[in-house]
């Protein structure tokens, strides 16, 4: 491999690690562990590492510590409060266009949702990122969807995303907004959207409280 592919392949392994909460945050990593974990040399190390920094997933102190950054709960409700705003105007421009074959499909896999008892949060979050991406897609914004990988990044990495252990209330909001979208009810699938982020919203700061 070229120092860049090193680079690369680190950078990858790492955030993954860290969004997938392998890597927890608060943790202190050492050049020399990650050198010997990912078997390359500092240099391309350096760089990887870099590249997270620059992106806000890791800080590295002034002592040199390298430290995964947390990620709060003002932190996570501002994101919501950002999210609630763009994509209810998405949904809104989507229901102008109508129903994606990518939507009717999603709304499919919402329903069989509604229905388990199962659904494991890794694959309600890959479903539930489909979604969000797809409406953003309907609506024909190019844009939108590299903001909302970042945004749900960053919020992926907050513990109180994971603690929940039933998800048929969001895929039944889900399957509602696209019910709107298919009726060619911007008002309507706006509305639907902007009440999902408030849901979203109650049940983080209700998770919060009882922590």
């Amino acid at each position: 491999m070229t120092g860049e592919t090193l680079s690369n392949s680190a950078y990858r392994q790492l955030k993954e690690q860290i969004l997938d909460g392998r890597v927890t945050a608060e943790s202190v990593l050492s050049e020399r562990g990650l050198s010997e974990d990912l078997g390359i040399s500092r240099t391309p190390l350096r760089t990887a590492i870099s590249r997270l920094e620059q992106e806000g997933l890791i800080d590295r102190l002034q002592n040199g510590v390298i430290l995964v950054r947390s990620v709060n709960i003002e932190q996570l409700l501002e994101i919501v409060k950002l999210r609630q705003k763009l994509e209810s105007a998405a949904a809104a421009r989507a229901a102008e266009f109508g129903l994606t074959e990518e939507l009717e499909a999603i709304r499919s896999e919402m329903k069989e949702i509604v229905k388990a008892s199962d659904t494991t949060f890794d694959a309600f979050w890959k479903a539930d990122e489909r979604f969000h991406m797809e409406v953003a897609l309907a609506a024909r914004l190019t844009l939108l969807p590299r903001i909302l990988e970042e945004q749900r990044a960053i919020a992926r990495r907050c513990t109180l995303t994971r603690t929940y252990d039933t998800f048929t209330d969001q895929a039944r909001e889900h399957v509602e907004i696209i019910d709107a979208i298919e009726r060619h009810d911007p008002d309507a699938a706006r509305d639907a959207m902007s009440r999902h982020f408030d849901h979203v919203k109650q049940r983080f700061l209700s998770t919060f409280s009882r922590g």
